[in-house]
C-alpha cells in the first residue's frame, strides 16, 4: 500500500511563489510506485486548501486554482494515521477527508522554515520532513545562527545587529556603532528571511541607512555583516541526521558582482535549466578548500541540530579564506541540482528524505515523556494550591 505524502506549501511569507515552485517539483518527482501525494496549500491569508488543481503549475500561472477544499488539520488519530478534515462539515458532511502517514514541509521563510509549522507538526505527533523546531528557527534566525556557529568556532564575517525600535529611537548612534565595527562596503539584511529579499549592500553612510530602512520592512531584527572584496559564493549541501551524513559536489553561483538578488535566483539565467542563476558544479576550487568546505559544513549541520538535507552557503575573499554565510534548512529546490551529479537522483533524493523522517520519528517515541509520581496526594502540596 503507498503511503500517503502531504506536502505543505504556500504560506504566509514574501518566498510564497517559491516555496509552490519547489513543492510543485516535489510532486512531480516523487516516487509514484511508493507514494501517493496529498497537496497541502497555505495560501498568503493563512488559510489551509486540498485539491486535485494544486499539482500543476498552471492553474497557478493562470490563476485558476479549482475546486479546492478548505481543510482543518487536527490530532485526531485512526489506525497510526492522522486525518484531515473539511474546514466545515455541515450536518450531513463528510467528517474526513483524507489520511496522511507523513508530512513534507516545502515552505521557505517565514510561518513555515522558521519552526512555527514544525512545531504545529510536533504537537499533532506526525512524522514530518526536515530539522525540527530548534533547528528551524535558529537556521532562519541570522543572529542566533551566527551565535551558535561562533560557539562552534566557525570562521564568519564580523558583524553587528539591532532591533527596528532601537532604529526609530536613536539611527544616529547606531550609524556610528557601525562605521565602527565595520567598515564599507556592508551588507544590511532582514534576520528572519530568505532568497535575497530586503538584502542591500551599502557602500558610505547614506546608503546605509537607506538600506537599514529597506531591511526593517521585512523584521523587527536587522543584522549588518561586513562586506568581502570580489567574493566567491561556495554552496554544499547536507543530508542525513545526527553524525550519519552525506555530502553533495560544491557549487559556484557564476555572473554576479555583489550577492544574488531574488530576480538572480529565480528570474535571470539559464532558462534552459528551469532555473534562475548560472551554477559551476562542481565549483573551481581546490580539493583542500573543498575539504576544508566539507568540514565546516558537517559542524554547523550538526551544531543546529538540523535532519534532513540543507543547503549550507559559504563565502571565498581574495585570499581564498573561507566564511560560512548561513545554513538554509529547506532550500529551494531542495537544492537537488547539488545531488544529481553524485548519483542521488531528485526522486531519490525525496525518498532518502521521507526515510529520514521515519527514522528519526521512530527514535523520538522512544524518549519518556511522563513521568508517573502522584503529587496531587502530598499534603504540603494540596495545602499550598488551595492557597493560590
Amino acid at each position: 500500500m503507498k503511503k500517503k505524502v502531504g506536502v505543505i506549501f504556500g504560506g504566509r511569507s514574501v518566498e510564497h511563489e517559491v516555496s509552490v515552485i519547489t513543492a510543485l517539483q516535489v510532486m512531480e518527482n516523487i516516487d509514484h510506485s511508493k507514494y501517493e501525494v496529498i497537496p497541502i496549500f497555505i495560501n498568503k491569508e493563512g488559510k489551509w486548501f486540498t485539491g486535485e488543481s494544486l499539482k500543476d503549475i498552471k492553474n497557478f500561472k493562470n490563476k485558476t486554482l479549482s475546486n479546492l477544499k478548505e481543510i482543518i488539520v487536527t490530532p485526531i488519530y485512526k489506525d497510526n494515521k492522522l486525518y484531515i478534515h473539511p474546514e466545515s462539515k455541515g450536518l450531513f458532511g463528510k467528517k474526513i477527508l483524507e489520511s496522511i502517514d507523513i508530512f513534507f514541509p516545502v515552505m521557505h521563510g517565514t510561518y513555515g522554515e522558521d519552526g512555527t509549522l514544525q512545531g504545529l507538526l510536533e504537537l499533532l505527533n506526525v512524522p514530518y520532513v526536515g530539522g525540527g523546531v530548534l533547528s528551524s528557527s535558529v537556521g532562519m534566525d541570522k543572529v542566533l545562527m551566527k551565535d551558535v556557529f561562533k560557539a562552534h568556532n566557525l570562521p564568519m564575517v564580523n558583524h553587528m545587529w539591532f532591533f527596528r525600535r532601537r532604529w526609530h529611537e536613536s539611527r544616529e548612534d547606531i550609524l556610528k556603532e557601525v562605521e565602527e565595527k565595520l567598515e564599507y562596503p556592508v551588507f544590511v539584511k532582514p534576520a528572519n528571511l530568505g532568497s535575497s529579499v530586503g538584502i542591500t549592500k551599502a557602500k558610505n553612510t547614506v546608503e546605509l541607512e537607506d538600506a537599514i530602512e529597506i531591511a526593517i520592512r521585512y523584521d523587527r531584527k536587522i543584522i549588518v555583516e561586513q562586506g568581502i572584496d570580489k567574493p566567491r559564493e561556495i554552496n554544499i549541501a547536507v543530508l542525513g541526521y545526527d553524525d550519519k551524513l552525506k555530502l553533495s559536489l560544491c557549487e559556484e553561483p557564476l555572473g554576479w558582482q555583489e550577492f544574488l538578488s531574488y530576480e538572480d535566483k529565480y528570474i535571470k539565467g539559464d532558462s534552459k535549466s528551469g532555473k534562475g542563476e548560472k551554477r559551476q558544479i562542481p565549483a573551481d576550487i581546490s580539493k583542500d578548500k573543498i575539504e576544508k568546505i566539507q568540514e565546516i559544513a558537517k559542524s554547523a549541520f550538526m551544531a543546529i541540530d538540523c535532519k534532513g538535507n540543507a543547503r549550507i552557503d559559504f563565502l571565498m575573499d581574495n585570499d581564498e579564506k573561507i566564511y560560512i554565510n548561513e545554513i538554509n534548512t529547506i532550500p529551494g529546490s531542495i537544492a537537488f541540482y547539488l545531488w544529481e551529479p553524485t548519483g542521488i537522483l531528485f526522486k531519490d533524493l525525496i525518498s532518502e528524505l521521507i526515510d529520514i523522517a521515519e527514522k528519526t520519528y521512530a527514535e523520538k517515541t522512544e524518549n519518556m515523556y511522563s513521568y508517573d509520581v502522584d503529587l496531587f496526594k502530598r499534603k504540603e502540596l494540596a495545602n499550598s494550591a488551595t492557597k493560590i
